[in-house]
């Protein structure tokens, strides 16, 4: 194989601190090249590094080469680095709901990734973007072509992403976590995907993932990091079957396990959800009659006891977190909910308020969900403040034992968010919630965006909670490996109804439903 890209001894640091410490790696032409390590590791700068746009995103220091079609990346000019950034060198990022212009339609946007570096007329643009549309497998949004962002499913967006960095007809694909915030089904679609234009195409790829399973399908050689260093790089099937470093054994062996206690049979009920519904008004004609409603969660019941767990899981779209919304009162839903014991379904929001400190959430993403403009101390502090917590001795007290408990450092108090790595947000995350010693605990994709160290981690940090608080938890996630780890009983939704339910044993070992055994297949990537 010729060598395509090729990075020197390229070093990254920012205020004084080396965050790439001398890497080196080559990746050939038509090759799929995998960069993995945990969060923190210095795989995106990496990234960044190749296409010089750190520069864009502080006063970053970089040292090195990074040779591409003979010519040093590092030092081209920024009109000579515009022909190579999405026309030889195409990115396909983590989340395509923000990277993605939410004002512009999806012809606006594959029109300019196409018209920035091809002088096309406006119908040959429109037959590229046709084309593009084809390539991708997107054949059903030809005639949507005015539809924006926030209209397309997660699975439609990451593949508007792709068509763009496919318009110019690239050399070298980045792939930056390019399904991390997508369900198990979509995910194997996608990387299907993926492998059919590499491999139809002839296109080189980065691949940057905390995801082994992912890089033990689709990669041809993997580069491993850890706190900016490559510890070892080889043929896929070898860092798989005979690892040499000890930080590539940590991973491969990094799996959640199962350490739950089992729920006595006399443990109290914390939460009661009878015949639950939430419907959406879609339509209606112009007299205000024919009322059309689409039904996100139809007819669901549950039980959840002190010290259990369950899982809650199914495709995007198939009402998980609308059903996690409904219960603790932020949508309004038909049916009962009864929390400790008490009816909430037609308490007001200043009847119920008092019962929030005793049922907390925590959300998927810690970038969104955390306030970048507070410090972690006054994050954690917030909900404490709001349910009448005055006494500064006693915050500063319980704030401090849940960090501990959290594995959060005390000097973390006066940081940012954006100071802190994935992980640590979203421990910043649980303890804004275990703050107030809830007892029951909603947790809506809480790893998904983690490693397999970092989710580990976190995994058995919720287990010992529970286990000391007699937390009752719902767990929602598209990731079946941690479910599995923590859940007592499963849950399996699609389209707002509960497919299937039963113990974790039953799950897994004999599901029923084809359904629920496509889910477990398209998890493990099996038959990619």
């Amino acid at each position: 194989m010729n060598e395509l890209l090729k990075i020197s001894d390229l070093e990254v640091s920012l205020n004084h601190n080396k965050l790439i410490d001398n890497i080196s790696f080559a990746i050939n032409k038509g090759e799929v090249f995998a960069l993995v390590g945990q969060s923190g590791s210095g795989k995106s700068l990496t990234a960044y590094s190749i296409l010089n746009l750190l520069k864009y995103l502080g006063n970053f220091q970089i040292k090195g080469e990074v040779i591409f079609e003979g010519r040093d990346n590092l030092k081209l000019s920024e009109s000579e680095l515009r022909k190579i950034r999405g026309n030889k060198i195409g990115m396909i990022f983590q989340d395509p709901m923000t990277s993605l212009n939410p004002l512009h339609s999806i012809e606006k946007q594959l029109r300019e990734a196409i018209s920035l570096h091809q002088k096309l007329s406006r119908q040959k643009t429109r037959e590229r973007i046709l084309e593009l549309l084809d390539m991708v497998e997107l054949g059903e949004l030809k005639t949507r072509l005015s539809a924006f962002p926030y209209q397309l499913s997660g699975g439609q967006r990451q593949r508007v992403m792709i068509a763009m960095a496919l318009a110019n007809n690239p050399q070298l694909i980045i792939a930056d976590e390019p399904t991390t915030a997508l369900d198990v089904t979509v995910q194997k679609e996608i990387l299907a995907l993926i492998k059919k234009l590499q491999q139809e195409r002839g296109l080189s790829i980065l691949l940057i993932t905390h995801d082994l399973t992912i890089v033990k399908r689709v990669a041809d050689r993997v580069a491993v990091m850890n706190s900016g260093k490559i510890v070892e790089l080889a043929e896929t099937q070898k860092i798989f079957s005979s690892p040499q470093h000890e930080y590539t054994k940590a991973l491969l062996s990094a799996e959640p396990r199962d350490e739950l206690l089992p729920v006595p049979d006399d443990a109290r009920t914390l939460l009661e959800v009878k015949n639950l519904s939430v419907s959406y008004l879609t339509s209606k004609n112009f007299f205000g009659g024919e009322k059309k409603y689409f039904d996100a969660v139809k007819d669901v019941s549950l039980k959840l006891r002190a010290g259990e767990t369950i899982g809650i899981v199914g495709e995007s779209g198939s009402g998980k977190s609308t059903l996690a919304r409904a219960i603790i009162k932020l949508l309004k839903s038909e049916g009962e909910i009864t929390i400790l014991g008490q009816n909430v379904t037609r308490m007001s929001e200043k009847q119920f308020k008092p019962l929030r400190k005793n049922i907390q959430i925590v959300y998927q993403d810690p970038y969104s969900s955390l306030n970048p403009r507070m410090t972690i101390g006054q994050i954690i502090a917030e909900g404490l403040h709001a349910h009448n917590v005055t006494n500064s001795y006693e915050i500063d007290k319980i704030i401090n034992k849940t960090m501990e408990n959290l594995q959060l450092k005390q000097t973390f108090k006066s940081r940012y968010p954006h100071e802190l790595s994935g992980g640590e947000k979203q421990r910043v995350s649980l303890a804004r919630s275990l703050v107030l010693q809830p007892d029951i605990l909603i947790l809506d994709e809480p790893t998904s965006a983690l490693d397999l160290i970092t989710q580990a981690e976190i995994v058995r940090i919720l287990v010992k909670f529970q286990s000391n608080f007699r937390l009752g938890t719902l767990f929602i996630s598209h990731d079946l490996r941690v479910v599995r780890a923590i859940s007592h009983y499963i849950f399996v939704m699609k389209s707002g109804m509960i497919m299937e339910r039963g113990t974790k044993e039953q799950i897994f070992g004999k599901p029923y439903e084809q359904y629920t055994k496509d889910l477990i297949s398209s998890a493990f990537l099996q038959e990619l």
